[in-house]
């Protein structure tokens, strides 16, 4: 099991194409405090590095999701990815 399984099974619920949790709500949703990466914007992008295996990146692209860091340092903005046709 990941420890971020929590996270993409609440994003797979979510209807709408775009919304914002703060670091606190991620928290509460994987139970578990973020490391402290996740404040740097780079932990959350979606496209960084995609040969490194990154939990929480494999979890919201499990769930069609993009992530990107919020400039307030203290959100992430998630997008639901187009599936293609």
């Amino acid at each position: 099991m990941n420890d971020y399984d929590p996270l993409r099974d609440y994003l797979k619920r979510q209807k709408q194409a775009e919304f914002v949790l703060s670091f606190e709500e991620i928290e509460e949703i994987i139970g578990a405090a973020l490391p402290r990466a996740a404040q740097r914007a780079s932990w959350w992008d979606s496209l960084r590095s995609p040969d490194i295996q990154m939990p929480q990146r494999e979890a919201c692209l499990a769930a069609g999701f993009k992530a990107v860091r919020m400039p307030d340092g203290a959100s992430v903005r998630f997008t639901k990815m187009k599936t293609p046709r």
